[in-house]
């Protein structure tokens, strides 16, 4: 006998509480976003050296490179790039649009957040735009459907399409 694949009811995934043992503070979403962003170690997003330093009192802009002398942030070059939004608070937001079966308002993004809801408008929007970015290259693969409906009945057809027929 076959299984069904997981339904709403079982999913597997991260729970909402191992995310949190994943975050406790800022400073640990700090360092899985780089390591997640700079896997090879951390780098100029403007001129690309490895040639970077820790400025000690760079609150918002917490790197220096030393060849092109431009600041940057983790945050610098990605969705969250101009963004006083705790990076804490950035990865609720994508876990919680990764794991919704429908797409997530900003007003209930707001409410757990704890931000303003134009605020979680902007953080929405950044996350759709990043998930939106097409590499060029076109799909590849099978593709599995659900529940799909082609067709219906004559009679319910605009007499355009009904002539486009015969």
């Amino acid at each position: 006998m076959t299984r069904k694949a997981p339904g709403k009811a079982h999913r597997e995934g991260m729970t909402i509480v191992q995310l949190m043992d994943l975050f406790p503070t800022e400073d640990a979403a700090r360092e899985w976003f780089e390591s997640i962003i700079w896997p090879s170690g951390r780098h100029c997003p403007k001129c690309g050296s490895v040639k970077t330093a820790e400025v000690p009192s760079g609150k918002p802009m917490p790197y220096r490179c030393s060849d092109c002398r431009s600041y940057f942030s983790v945050k610098t070059g990605t969705a969250m790039q101009a963004s006083k939004v705790p990076l804490r608070k950035w990865a609720i937001a994508i876990y919680l649009c990764l794991t919704s079966l429908e797409s997530v308002s900003s007003m209930k993004l707001q409410r757990d957040l704890g931000v303003s809801q134009p605020t979680a408008w902007f953080m929405m929007h950044r996350i759709r735009e990043a998930w939106g970015e097409d590499d060029g290259t076109p799909f590849d693969g099978p593709a599995e459907v659900d529940e799909t409906y082609f067709g219906g009945r004559r009679k319910n057809m605009s007499n355009a399409k009904r002539r486009a027929l015969a």
